[in-house]
């Protein structure tokens, strides 16, 4: 066997592989003899099929099978053994493939397109990283508040309508034949200047509006009729509404049981631990925000500064090959973001050789045990270091065949090549209020 490498430029190559009989033939002789032990074919017993039979009933699709297995691991030990930095998968070259006479030929010569990645640098301490630490306030711990109470509220039926109630009832135009009966308004769809007129409501009173000019948005105009929105706009004129029934949203009260509800049971065991519980929350949810905007900063930054050169057709052509629900115009569509993707992987698995980072087993576990108590929350299986733990995490991790396992791996592999990249790089701490963090990490 013969295996070159002919290097066309600095990101498109070629493997070349040049087969003997001597190369495959051993194999195909051994798949024959275990095929002439298990044949079981009509006229003859088990075992007794003539070799030659065999070999005339299944040498060719053998060899085939045996060389196509033969260049698999030959292409992907050369790759392997040289350290060559491909990406996609090497692309075999079909036309040489339909030219080969299988009936007669002993000698054979294969051909793989491979892209490459350029030689690169890149500098950590060009980097400027700034990282925010997000302040939650005292008025947005109780509005969250406020709105786990109503969340957790429960709906009572006063006599009169109020400020922020729900009226229900029956909608007819005045001029028109268009009604629709059990309707649901809420007041805070009303704009302020009409609203006086929807409370102090009863069962039974009607109210007479003008669909557009009384509610906040058009769309709206559409729920409440239950039309489409072209047509909606088409109901003009005054319309009326008879109230079938008042209803409002009676907040929770802040006592144990509805502690117990937001948070877990004894969680918090008074108003002061449970608003303290709240704002900590509150915070974690700001870093897990802070986190990924620092990581976008590091994306951004790397794959911006650091020049790689990828091999643009190649990849196009991989991965229409690759994905056979997709299509050459969907790639192109997509590409540009694929490419910086790639470029953002390419860099952070050079970063993870040069520093050694590797993941280890029990650090893919760790990572699935955390990823169980945020989920189901930390008090609904009791202390880490139980038993259960290592069962529950480990039934997960053998799940989708393999693939939940590849999946914290690749996480834990992602946070260990931030967190070292972070410690290399220069950055700067800027405390900002919630609002602000807001509007910088939509921009």
């Amino acid at each position: 066997m013969e295996i070159v490498l002919d290097k066309k430029d600095t990101t498109n190559a070629s493997i070349k592989i040049r087969l003997n009989e001597a190369d495959y033939q051993p194999k195909v002789t051994e798949k024959l003899k275990e095929y002439t032990k298990k044949a079981s074919i009509k006229g003859f017993r088990p075992g007794k099929v003539p070799p030659a039979l065999i070999k005339k009933m299944f040498g060719k699709s053998i060899m085939i099978e045996e060389i196509n297995q033969l260049l698999v691991d030959s292409v992907n030990g050369y790759i392997k053994e040289n350290e060559l930095p491909i990406v996609g998968d090497p692309l075999p070259d079909k036309d040489e493939a339909e030219k080969i006479d299988w009936d007669n030929q002993k000698e054979f010569e294969f051909s793989y397109a491979v892209g490459l990645v350029s030689d690169f640098d890149y500098d950590l301490q060009a980097l400027n990283i700034r990282k925010y630490e997000v302040e939650v306030t005292d008025e947005q711990v109780e509005q969250t508040i406020s709105n786990l109470q109503k969340r957790y509220g429960e709906y009572i039926h006063p006599e009169e309508s109020a400020e922020e109630d729900f009226l229900a009832g029956d909608l007819k135009a005045v001029d028109g034949d268009f009604t629709r009966d059990g309707v649901f308004l809420s007041l805070n769809r009303v704009k302020p200047e009409f609203r006086p007129q929807f409370i102090g409501k009863k069962k039974g009173d009607t109210i007479t509006f003008d669909l557009h000019n009384t509610l906040e948005k058009p769309d709206q105009v559409a729920y409440l009729t239950g039309v489409p929105k072209e047509e909606a706009e088409k109901l003009t004129g005054d319309f009326t509404l008879t109230v079938t029934d008042v209803e409002r949203m009676q907040p929770a009260v802040l006592e144990q049981a509805f502690f117990d509800k937001v948070l877990g049971p004894e969680a918090a065991m008074d108003e002061a631990s449970f608003r303290e519980k709240i704002k900590s929350n509150m915070q974690e949810i700001y870093v897990k925000d802070s986190g990924q905007l620092l990581l976008k900063q590091l994306k951004d930054q790397l794959v911006e500064n650091t020049a790689i050169e990828l091999p643009g057709d190649f990849l196009r052509r991989w991965l229409v090959t690759a994905n056979k629900d997709i299509t050459a115009e969907q790639v192109e569509k997509e590409f540009d973001d694929f490419i910086r993707e790639l470029k953002w992987d390419v860099i952070k698995n050079r970063i993870a050789k040069d520093a050694e980072i590797k993941v280890e087993h029990n650090e893919v576990i760790g990572k699935t045990k955390t990823m169980i108590r945020e989920q189901f929350g930390m008090a609904a299986l009791g202390d880490e270091d139980d038993d259960r733990w290592e069962s529950i995490a480990d039934n997960f991790l053998k799940g989708e065949k393999g693939k939940n396992y590849m999946n914290v791996f690749n996480q834990v592999y992602a946070d260990k090549v931030t967190g070292y990249i972070l410690e290399q790089a220069p950055s700067e701490t800027k405390k900002v209020r919630s609002e602000e963090f807001v509007e910088i990490s939509r921009a």
